[in-house]
């Protein structure tokens, strides 16, 4: 084994002093290790023989001996961060004995085989392990190695050990100092995750507005945890699909804020909505899903993302999602810290959906409110259906077969035959009777309007849009929508009222939400809607969609033997309404109304009728026959003479006062004539007392 020259051995003694105070000197100057040893490496080569200088301090934790640093002069493969079992090494020995581990040639060593055949491989003969202790804790030990056989002497083991004590209260300082750093750093990141909870939760007390909501908590986010990407995935129960209704992609895209509606299997967030936990998901995750959010976040380059679920104590809402451009970005604590703010974003969008749901009916019952003022302000025709004919009651049949389905009718008629009257009817037979009955004619709204009277719009979806407004299909939700004189929709919009007939969801104007609705339609038309196909102003597709049941209300004039019931139901409304007190139609006048051809239908009956109170001062209705005009009109043909006239205008008075002809209730008092008078006029005309 090689020993130093006297000489050189003497200097090197010598020597020792100031190197121990160039140790210290450079311990003061580097804080960081790798710094110092490479230092000392270059410090202690004068009065210290070694080519390999190594540092391994004992892991508690894991019980084992771990290499952090190595000085060599030549290349070497072994790696920092090398681990061994406590008792498979001399620094393990070195650090349980606290005594020098001494090996002049590792050909003779026996100890520690594996080890040494290791060493052997790295050109390493020789070598000395002391331990790195200080007054409080063991730490490790410092080694000293050569590349040829060597032997240290006890003077040069002490001098290691000597500076192996300077060098444990550095490695001490130093790791204390790792420690703090560490330890401060914790601190700073529970500060900032705590403070990202104090701001979600100012914002979900101070905002309804889960958009709002959504870009403060983005923000809040993206200052304690490292992603591109945050969305809020909401759940819809009606079409069991999650909705995405904010996404915050990285910085130059911007808030994206057109909803995307994607099946539970076809996102990423699906397990964790699912599972009601948090979970994690990669690219491949994303490259299996087949929808347009996944295809989106693709095109974005996003690598990993972690999706924690809205619970509340009923039902899960959706999920707060991050997103990463970088593989296995999220960590457990960053798991830890997106499921304590999404529990309180949870009750942030329970209370913004409540609210929007009460904002909803609050307004959609305040729309009804006036349409039920303005239909109770409206007329209608009739009360009920009035006839005994055939016509009517093979009407009736089909009203009654239809009513208790869902199924779309088309009432088909002419003008004034009570087209709406057949509407409510089937309403008031159906399983909606209990919901709103909403009417629109389509022919009294300009073009203009028409889409918005049915579908509803936004607070300044257009000019004049100063508030929003819930359209007649919403009103109408779980009842029916009359859709009078259907034909006179313009063609533009007849696509859209296609679609909600078919999928029952529109959107209002001005509004990207798809809205659903459960809406039964009863349309009517006083014109061939087949026709109107041919000519090319109706659309065909919609036609066969609004004519899944035809019904085809029948003119007055096929039903004439309603005409008396008619008759005498209108005089009975308008004798109330007037306050007059007409009781009797004569029979030759109901045998002229019903041998009237009525252009007008009962519309037009009723007019009359109502003409007829007003000039009938007695009991007697007097109809203004001369009125009735037409080719096929019967008055005015029966009363050749006015004598014939006044003739049966007497006898109607003597029926219905049972031929008493005078007192208060006699014929004269109800005619305004005197009893000599009215007996004058009886044997003029040749009026007697039938048998």
């Amino acid at each position: 084994m090689a020993q130093l020259p006297a000489q050189a051995a003497e200097d090197s003694l010598a020597a020792r002093p100031s190197a121990l105070l160039e140790v210290a000197e450079s311990i003061a100057h580097h804080r960081d290790l790798g710094e110092l040893f490479h230092d000392l490496g270059a410090r202690l080569h004068r009065v210290a023989h070694f080519d390999f200088l190594n540092l391994l301090l004992y892991d508690s934790e894991r019980q084992v001996m771990r290499l952090h640093i190595l000085e060599s002069q030549q290349p070497t493969s072994i790696q920092r961060g090398r681990e061994s079992p406590l008792g498979q090494t001399p620094a393990g020995r070195v650090f349980e004995t606290q005594q020098p581990y001494v090996v002049d040639d590792i050909d003779t060593e026996t100890s520690f085989p594996a080890l040494m055949e290791t060493l052997r491989g790295e050109n390493l003969r020789s070598f000395c392990v002391v331990p790195l202790t200080t007054a409080q804790r063991r730490l490790g030990s410092l080694g000293f190695g050569k590349t040829e056989p060597y032997h240290y002497t006890s003077s040069e083991v002490e001098f290691m050990q000597q500076i192996a004590r300077q060098v444990a209260v550095a490695v001490d300082n130093a790791l204390n100092f790792q420690s703090a750093q560490a330890y401060q750093q914790q601190l700073a990141r529970e500060r900032d995750r705590l403070r990202v909870l104090l701001e979600v939760n100012n914002a979900v007390v101070s905002t309804l507005d889960l958009t709002e909501l959504f870009r403060a908590i983005s923000a809040s986010l993206r200052r304690v945890m490292q992603h591109e990407y945050t969305s809020l995935a909401l759940f819809d129960s009606a079409t069991q699909k999650l909705r995405t209704i904010a996404l915050d992609l990285p910085p130059g895209t911007g808030l994206v804020q057109e909803e995307i509606t994607a099946a539970l299997e076809n996102t990423p967030f699906g397990p964790a909505f699912s599972s009601r936990t948090p979970q994690r998901f990669s690219r491949a995750d994303l490259e299996r899903c087949d929808s347009a959010l996944c295809r989106r976040l693709l095109a974005e380059g996003v690598r990993a993302g972690c999706c924690v679920p809205l619970v509340t104590r009923e039902r899960v809402l959706g999920t707060l999602n991050v997103a990463s451009l970088r593989d296995a970005s999220f960590s457990q604590e960053d798991v830890d810290l997106l499921s304590q703010v999404g529990a309180q974003i949870a009750i942030a969008v329970e209370n913004a959906l409540a609210f929007e749901e009460i904002a909803n009916l609050k307004n959609k019952l305040a729309q009804e409110k006036l349409y039920l003022e303005d239909e109770i302000r409206t007329e209608h025709n009739f009360e009920e259906i009035i006839g005994e004919s055939t016509a009517l009651k093979g009407l009736l049949n089909q009203v009654r077969t239809v009513a208790p389905t869902d199924s779309t009718v088309l009432i088909s008629g002419e003008t004034g035959t009570g087209k709406e009257l057949i509407a409510r009817a089937i309403h008031n037979l159906s399983s909606r009777r209990d919901r709103t009955f909403v009417k629109i004619n389509c022919a009294a709204i300009p073009a203009g309007l028409l889409e918005s009277e049915l579908f509803g719009h936004e607070r300044g979806a257009f000019t004049g849009a100063i508030a929003q407004r819930l359209g007649r299909f919403e009103l109408a939700d779980h009842g029916t929508l009359f859709l009078d004189e259907i034909g006179d929709i313009p063609l533009e919009l007849q696509p859209k009222l296609l679609r909600v007939l078919q999928e029952h969801e529109f959107e209002r104007l001005g509004s990207p939400r798809t809205r659903r609705v459960d809406v039964r339609v009863v349309a009517a038309s006083n014109r061939d809607l087949s026709r109107l196909v041919e000519e090319g102003s109706f659309r065909a597709d919609l036609f066969y969609r609004v004519n899944v049941f035809p019904v085809v209300v029948p003119p007055l004039r096929d039903r004439r033997d309603d005409v008396p019931a008619l008759v005498r139901y209108f005089a009975q409304k308008y004798s109330r309404r007037m306050n007059r007190h007409v009781e009797t139609v004569p029979a030759e006048t109901l045998a002229a109304l019903e041998r009237y051809h009525w252009p007008g239908n009962v519309r037009e009956l009723e007019n009359l009728i109502e003409r007829a109170v007003i000039l009938s001062p007695a009991q007697i209705l007097r109809v203004p026959l001369a009125e009735l005009k037409g080719p096929h009109d019967g008055a005015g043909s029966d009363f050749a003479t006015l004598a014939e006239a006044e003739r049966e205008h007497i006898l109607n008075a003597l029926e219905e006062s049972n031929w008493i002809l005078g007192g208060p209730q006699g014929t004269a008092v109800r005619l305004g004539l005197k009893r000599t008078t009215l007996q004058s006029r009886m044997r003029k005309l040749g009026i007697a007392r039938p048998r």
